[in-house]
């Protein structure tokens, strides 16, 4: 990983509150990184604050408009100034001191409302912090912002009544995965070094996977889930998405641990507390035995299974044991497993009541009076009329561990470390569509601990992931492998989106043009690259001394760097009897890397030149 010492791009002369200050570059920069940049001087927490306050600004409203922020931290500023005092006075809290970081706005916080993404809770502000907020504030966090969600946690979209659909920054077209959409959108961003999301059936797992970050769904119990707005009590967790395993483990140290208020966590009181940053890069590849679920992997998409095949036959080759698993119960259990439909309307009516909520009583005033965005609507109304059936809930309760049961028995019979399967069997959607292929259920109905795993990207530049299940409160075990994985092929690309700032600014738009003369045709094209837009943007027209027809003006991608000319038309600048031709092209990886490489050119058809046209190579100045 580039050092931070390297990653000092400009020493820039800025007035900021009266202080001149270094500009540091912290786009993908682990915590580690920060800290060390700390240690040394060459930054400090206030610094850090400004610094991704104004990657936020440029990027979150504005150009890409990945739209995941809800509410900056009024305080964070000032708390900024306390831990940096502290550091001078010798105190050094630990490896976060210091480190800005943004919650899902599921997590309670004293300091600044709450909303849970919906209109109906815009200005609720909790008599008390989430507790595992209050361990990141006492290890030295910095709250930067609050994250939009899916409302209610109840999706995997990422869109709420109260800021509306975030975007995915790989591709801005496309859905960020859910219901931590916000929070992962945001990291993958380098708006915050690290983000806090919470799981009930996917939400850390399938936004870590469509954002190329590790999201560990923690075994039930590890972490306390008081003061997270409750989807489901049952099925809930709480936990942090990251861009390097390194940084899930330090915040994972920092969060878990026993809680009075959390009746889950009492199941740590026989097991000794792990140390997730202390075990990395403890797996014996040739001695680790990952079993392939084989009827989760037949029905993901081409793209999806084959990055986790090849995935899989990586470890092999390092020594590992692949073994294919068919778990026959296993659909049966987790149709009958699933409580949100039970518990939600019950949880979130005594989280209002605990937490004094003064508008808002319950579900029924947030749905009678129609606070809460149309792609919730179905959910709420059903839960709102939902009556108890407690024969129905014990059902289901049974089956739970029946299934954890079954899971751990097969881990156990077997000897794996973990199950292997894709986090969520489809690529992410276009914005507006539903998304299928979740496979959430079998962590979350069991209480298995699950880890996201990044795997790389498709050739259409979405990321992939595979998911990894194993045994109850072996979550270490679990970050090992993705460590593992992670070091040998750093499979972590920033969005192309996002890029670094340039004197405190997103890069502005580089405007460029080109004529083109052949055979009587006279053209003009003037063309932008927004990166943070990711848009093409051109303006073509024909000069007054053009005498000849133009069929149509192509653009068109070499694939091979030889301009053999046999590749496809990417876009259509110019159509017949057209003299003026003006749009918009979404650039995809293979774009911008033709872009950067020289490697699109202008096809011209036209009257009087051959029927193959004629080439010209698109001309940067």
């Amino acid at each position: 990983m580039i050092g931070i010492q390297t990653r000092v791009i400009a020493i820039l002369l800025l007035a900021l509150s009266g202080q001149l200050w270094a500009q540091l570059e912290v786009t993908e920069a682990s915590i580690a990184e920060l800290q060390a940049a700390m240690a040394t001087g060459e930054t400090s927490a206030q610094d850090l604050v400004e610094y991704y306050l104004a990657r936020i600004e440029a990027y979150d409203k504005q150009g890409p408009v990945l739209n995941s922020i809800i509410r900056i931290n009024p305080a964070a500023r000032d708390e900024a100034r306390r831990l940096d005092e502290e550091r001078q006075a010798g105190n050094v809290r630990g490896p976060l001191h210091g480190i800005p970081i943004v919650l899902k706005d599921n997590y309670n916080t004293s300091f600044m409302p709450t909303t849970g993404g919906s209109v109906a809770l815009a200005n609720f502000q909790p008599h008390s912090n989430a507790m595992q907020v209050d361990k990141l504030l006492a290890a030295g966090a910095i709250v930067l912002a609050k994250t939009n969600l899916h409302e209610y946690a109840y999706g995997i979209t990422t869109i709420s009544s109260i800021a509306g659909q975030t975007r995915n920054p790989y591709d801005l077209r496309r859905v960020p995965g859910g219901s931590s959409g916000g929070t992962a959108a945001a990291i993958a961003a380098s708006f915050a070094a690290v983000g806090m999301g919470s799981d009930t059936c996917g939400s850390i797992r399938i936004p870590a996977a469509f954002n190329n970050l590790v999201g560990l769904r923690p075994s039930k119990g590890l972490s306390s889930i008081y003061g997270i707005m409750p989807l489901s009590s049952t099925q809930d967790v709480g936990g942090p998405l990251a861009r390097t395993v390194e940084d899930l483990a330090v915040v994972l140290d920092a969060t878990l641990g026993i809680d009075e208020q959390d009746a889950a966590t009492v199941a740590l009181n026989d097991f000794e507390l792990p140390s997730f940053l202390e075990s990395l890069d403890t797996v014996d590849l040739s001695a680790l035995r990952l079993g392939r679920l084989d009827a989760y992997m037949d029905r993901a998409s081409a793209a999806v299974r084959g990055s986790i095949d090849d995935a899989l036959a990586w470890f092999e080759e390092q020594g590992a044991e692949i073994i294919s698993v068919e778990l026959e119960e296993l659909s049966s259990l987790i149709a009958v497993s699933g409580v949100i439909g039970h518990e939600f309307k019950p949880d979130l009516n005594q989280y209002l009541a605990l937490f004094l909520s003064e508008d808002i009583a319950n579900l029924n005033d947030i749905v009678d009076q129609g606070l809460y965005h149309e792609a919730v609507a179905g959910t709420l109304r059903r839960s709102q009329a939902s009556v108890s059936n407690p024969e129905s809930y014990q059902q289901a309760i049974a089956a739970r561990e029946s299934l954890q049961t079954l899971l751990e028995t097969a881990l156990a019979e077997l000897e794996l470390d973990a199950v292997v399967y894709p986090p969520i069997a489809e690529l992410p959607v276009m914005i507006g569509n539903s998304q299928p292929g979740n496979n959430c259920s079998i962590s979350a109905n069991s209480g298995l601990p699950a880890i996201s795993i990044p795997l790389g990207f498709t050739a259409d530049g979405l990321p992939v992931a595979m998911e990894a299940l194993g045994s109850f409160l072996q979550d270490t075990r679990l970050l090992n492998i993705a460590y593992t994985w992670e070091q040998a092929r750093a499979p972590r690309q920033p969005p192309a989106t996002t890029p670094p700032l340039v004197n405190a600014q997103a890069p502005a738009p580089t405007m460029h043009s080109t004529l083109i003369q052949e055979g009587g045709i006279d053209l003009r094209l003037d063309y932008s690259i927004d990166i943070p837009g990711n848009r093409f943007s051109y303006s073509v027209a024909a000069g007054d001394s053009s005498q000849a027809e133009v069929y149509a003006l192509t653009l068109q991608i070499d694939e091979e760097d030889v301009f053999g000319r046999s590749e496809p038309v990417v876009a259509n600048l110019l159509s017949p009897q057209q003299q003026i031709g003006v749009g918009d092209i979404f650039m995809s990886p293979a774009f911008r890397q033709a872009l950067n490489g020289g490697r699109v050119y202008l096809r011209l058809f036209a009257e009087g030149l051959p029927t193959a046209g004629v080439v010209q190579v698109l001309q940067q100045n």
